[in-house]
């Protein structure tokens, strides 16, 4: 008998993705080195390839698809709204931007939203308020604001803020960069209260986890530490809680494992839906305050389409089905990891569903345990070359958890 391997239906399939990964060597840009499989169609946790091949997804969109792969509710809302409005402009008032902006003032108990598309995006708007708070309301000289920010951050791909990454990579071939940032090393309290004696400096800008970093977690009390020395120093305590929010450590926010509140929230990814690109800063009044119009902008921040997403995701995000769910199962996942007698695995680091398996030399690169994944169903994808990233959907059943976990503990013996 024929294998199936060997069908014409199966050369056909091989030869379709073939195409289609030929297609983004051919016409794109060479900024990513994706995994060789091309997927089409997504549900829950799980995705298929164009062979029907599938494969459950343990990368989740950089926690972007925090609720799964086309949520019923969601593309439910995003099939109504684009039947209705999609794209008016500011120029306009709209029935969605306010009622996104109160739902999302509301759970973060701030007074009010920026509304933006990317997290990149979030992060400069943020960058922004915090140098024209400065001016106006710290009373810092013209043009001398300082922004403290962690080493080995991740904060988005623009030309700024690549200019304060410690990643050669990001940076390397694309100065100049905007000066006025400053580096301590991340979860270090007394160099970041030694920062923060300069007078001219406005906001400490930081990930509450490192997440492209190899998910670093600070030691317990760091995010009380810091809330007190920005309060101290009567500067702006900015968490960038694109990856960590809405549900991904267990927690609504990363803050909130240390009860801990920002004065400036930067959210995206999630927030979206995995439908759309949406983000958003959030603070009080006498920050976000300091915008009136024609200080800042965006064609399609604050559209009725990714705020009719955003509303329904705020709605998922309320019931707290999601932090309970990634409580639970990431207590699984990093039990069994971390009880694993491996010699490949240095540290297993993580909270809720994300963690980070740190390997030995002798294991090789964390790429090739990719691939390996790959083969076994199952998309995994490295940071830095050492370490294996997961973060599941958080709609993932305990079964399928149960089972990618097999898979990555042979894979690594």
């Amino acid at each position: 008998m024929t294998a199936p391997s060997d069908s014409p239906k199966a050369a056909a399939l091989a030869s379709a993705a073939a195409d289609y990964m030929a297609l983004e060597q051919r016409f794109g840009a060479h900024n990513y080195e994706p995994l060789p499989v091309v997927v089409a169609h997504g549900q829950g946790a799980w995705v298929w390839d164009v062979d029907g091949k599938r494969y459950l997804d343990f990368l989740a969109a950089y926690s972007a698809i925090n609720f799964g792969h086309c949520h019923p509710t969601l593309v439910g809302v995003a099939h109504d709204q684009l039947e209705h409005l999609t794209l008016t402009s500011r120029a306009v008032y709209t029935d969605q931007l306010g009622a996104f902006e109160r739902d999302l003032a509301h759970l973060t108990g701030k007074d009010m939203v920026l509304t933006m598309n990317t997290g990149a995006e979030g992060v400069e708007s943020a960058i922004k308020v915090a140098r024209k708070w400065g001016y106006e309301v710290k009373g810092v000289g013209a043009d001398s604001a300082k922004i403290v920010v962690c080493d080995n951050n991740f904060h988005g791909r623009t030309t700024t803020i690549v200019g304060f990454s410690s990643d050669p990579r990001a940076r390397t071939g694309f100065g100049p960069f905007s000066p006025g940032f400053m580096h301590v090393p991340f979860a270090d309290a007394e160099a970041l209260e030694k920062a923060l004696g300069d007078p001219d400096v406005v906001a400490f800008l930081f990930e509450p986890i490192q997440g492209e970093a190899g998910v670093i977690l600070p030691p317990d009390g760091y995010l009380g530490a810091v809330r007190n020395l920005c309060s101290r120093h009567n500067v702006l305590m900015i968490a960038d809680e694109i990856q960590t929010g809405l549900g991904r450590t267990g927690y609504t926010f990363g803050c909130d494992h240390e009860n801990v509140k920002p004065d400036v929230y930067v959210l995206g990814k999630a927030l979206g839906g995995g439908i759309v690109p949406l983000s958003a800063v959030a603070a009080d009044r006498d920050v976000l305050g300091v915008l009136t119009p024609g200080t800042h902008g965006s064609t399609f921040g604050g559209n009725p389409l990714a705020c009719a997403i955003g509303r329904a995701v705020l709605d998922i995000v309320r019931t707290g089905e999601y932090q309970e769910r990634s409580r639970r199962l990431g207590e699984t996942m990093l039990h069994t990891l971390r009880n694993a007698p491996l010699p490949s695995i240095t540290e297993v680091r993580g909270r809720g569903l994300w963690a980070g398996i740190e390997l030995a030399p002798a294991a090789g690169p964390a790429s090739k345990h990719c691939e390996r994944l790959l083969e076994r169903g199952i998309i995994v994808r490295d940071t830095h070359a050492t370490t294996l990233r997961l973060a599941p959907p958080l709609v993932i059943e305990e079964e399928d958890l149960e089972w990618a976990l097999q898979q990555i503990l042979e894979v690594l013996a």
